[in-house]
């Protein structure tokens, strides 16, 4: 595929095999017909044989050309694949879109200082687990940071101290660059300011820029509910101190805190299975069994490496 692709970059070859494409043609009326020298049509003849997207044979003193059609139809049926994935509803494109056209949309509204305050965004999600097994993962650091990043980041360094008062520092880096040398691409910083076990958590969080002041103060309320055997978790966003810098941030804030929560659902229901006689019950990590057997909260700081 390399050397198809190779073959047919060059503009001179794609006109050849487009004449190709009408019909078997000797070289001297292909060089005619490309405008090219005879010498030069042949090199490139014979590095689109040596792709295999052309066949020749001799035919008396002539040597004729003929297309083949196989390769490029693998060819085009790998781009067709392509365009399907970049295409697939639901998936990242469509989800680079949507940002791209609110990011457009929130940057128009950014006018003065303030332009977002009261703005609120609400979330909800179904848990498998019942809340005391819910709360470690809303509290702990090493299971907050499982799933508290958008799908294109990773957090890098990671504080959240699960108390009134207590500290909590994010800071992003992007997902797929792990070797160390990558750029922080966001940091955020708050407090928590009320915490029930397995019922409530309240903080509020302020995304950094580059300059080091406050894009905008989230005030974020997450409460848990039993549901039958699991839990329903409510989250509710609300915006105060925005500054004019911060349209880039709250344009994220519907995708990307959707994704976080996607995630953290993914994780509950992996803690869930079937047993070997197909009755379903939670497994019962060590966080779970300390939170329900004594309903408190541990205070965290952890750093992962970066």
């Amino acid at each position: 595929m390399d050397a198809l692709l190779a073959a047919l970059a060059d503009p001179t070859r794609w006109r050849l095999v487009s004449l190709l494409a009408e019909r078997p043609r000797p070289v001297g009326v292909l060089a005619e017909l490309a405008g090219a020298r005879q010498p030069q049509t042949t090199k490139h003849l014979q590095t689109l044989e040596r792709a295999g997207v052309v066949t020749s044979r001799r035919s008396g003193q002539r040597r004729v050309y003929a297309l083949r059609s196989a390769p490029l139809r693998k060819l085009a049926a790998a781009l067709g694949r392509l365009a399907d994935a970049a295409t697939l509803p639901g998936g990242p494109q469509e989800t680079h879109d949507h940002y791209a056209a609110k990011v457009i949309a929130e940057r128009a509204a950014a006018a003065e200082r303030g332009w977002a305050d009261g703005r609120g965004f609400t979330f909800r999600r179904s848990l498998a687990p019942r809340p005391e097994l819910v709360w470690p993962h809303l509290t702990e650091a090493a299971l907050l940071c499982r799933w508290w990043a958008p799908d294109d980041l990773r957090i890098s360094e990671f504080v959240f101290e699960a108390r009134e008062g207590g500290r909590i520092v994010q800071e992003y880096r992007d997902a797929e660059d792990t070797d160390g040398s990558d750029e922080v691409v966001g940091r955020a910083e708050g407090t928590v300011e009320d915490i029930r076990p397995a019922e409530r958590l309240v903080y509020r969080l302020s995304p950094v820029l580059p300059d080091g002041s406050l894009a905008f103060t989230a005030h974020v309320d997450l409460g848990l509910r039993p549901a039958g055997t699991g839990t329903d978790l409510d989250v509710h966003w609300r915006i105060a101190e925005s500054s004019v810098d911060s349209a880039d941030f709250i344009a994220g804030i519907e995708i990307g805190f959707g994704q976080s929560l996607d995630k953290l659902a993914a994780n509950l229901a992996a803690e869930t299975r079937p047993d070997t006689k197909g009755t379903e019950h939670p497994e019962r990590p060590e966080h779970a069994e300390r939170a329900e057997r004594a309903g408190s909260t541990d205070s965290t700081d952890t750093r992962s490496a970066k």
